[in-house]
C-alpha cells in the first residue's frame, strides 16, 4: 500500500454564478435563468463558440459585457418545454484558452402542471 499526499495551491480559472442552471416552474409560464461567466484576471480568455447536442427543451443566448477593463459573459437560458416533465443537458462553451478550452454549464429543467382552480382554494 502506498500513501500519497499532494500539496499545492489551486488557482481559480473562472467564476460562474450560479454554477448550474435550474429551470423550474409551471408549464405555459415563462421560465428563464441567467448565468454570469467571469474570467479571472490571471487567466483571461474569450468565449469563441458554443455547442449543444439534441436540444429541444430550452434555448440560450450568450452576450459579452464589457466593464472598463474587465469582460464577462451573460448566458440567458429560457425553457421551451410546454408539458410536464424533467430534462437535463449541457451547454459547452469553447474558449481561446489552452488551460481550459471548454466550459460546461449544466442545465436542469423541472416543468410542473399548472395547479387547477380547485387546488388553489
Amino acid at each position: 500500500m502506498l500513501h500519497l499526499t499532494i500539496v499545492g495551491n489551486v488557482n481559480k480559472f473562472v467564476t460562474i454564478i450560479p454554477k448550474r442552471v435550474s429551470l423550474r416552474g409551471f408549464a405555459g409560464n415563462q421560465i428563464m435563468a441567467t448565468v454570469k461567466i467571469i474570467p479571472e484576471e490571471k487567466y483571461p480568455f474569450k468565449i469563441i463558440g458554443d455547442r449543444i447536442i439534441h436540444n429541444k427543451n430550452f434555448r440560450y443566448k450568450l452576450e459579452e459585457v464589457k466593464h472598463s477593463t474587465k469582460t464577462e459573459y451573460v448566458l440567458t437560458v429560457e425553457n421551451l418545454k410546454k408539458e410536464k416533465g424533467r430534462y437535463s443537458n449541457t451547454i459547452k462553451l469553447k474558449t481561446d484558452s489552452k488551460i481550459r478550452p471548454e466550459i460546461k454549464i449544466r442545465v436542469y429543467g423541472n416543468i410542473l402542471n399548472k395547479p387547477s382552480n380547485a387546488e388553489k382554494k
